[in-house]
């Protein structure tokens, strides 16, 4: 239960620049200062559009996964050129998680 109140000046762009950080990380403003305050780590939230790009590349990772399978035992050597595209796409995604 939070009852204490802090106040704290800051200039009009400051206050504009606090309230666009705190929107990016799905903050109300006032959690925003007391999480920067604490010292805590904030991770800016991903946007729609981000989103849904990150979804595409879930699904192309996972279609150049069956593509691989696919041409296994017709053509190794092509599968294996596929199948480290895929991975090269997950290994992507899992940088972008981070």
């Amino acid at each position: 239960m939070k009852r204490e109140t802090i106040q704290f000046r800051c200039s009009v762009f400051e206050k504009k620049l606090l309230k666009i950080k705190a929107k990016k990380a799905g903050l109300s403003l006032s959690e925003y200062c007391r999480s920067c305050a604490l010292g805590h780590t904030l991770i800016e939230r991903l946007s729609e559009e981000q989103l849904r790009q990150y979804a595409m590349l879930v699904k192309y990772a996972n279609n150049f996964k069956r593509i691989a399978n696919m041409f296994k035992k017709r053509n190794p050597n092509l599968a294996f050129k596929v199948e480290e595209l895929a991975n090269e796409i997950r290994n992507h995604l899992n940088n972008f998680k981070k």
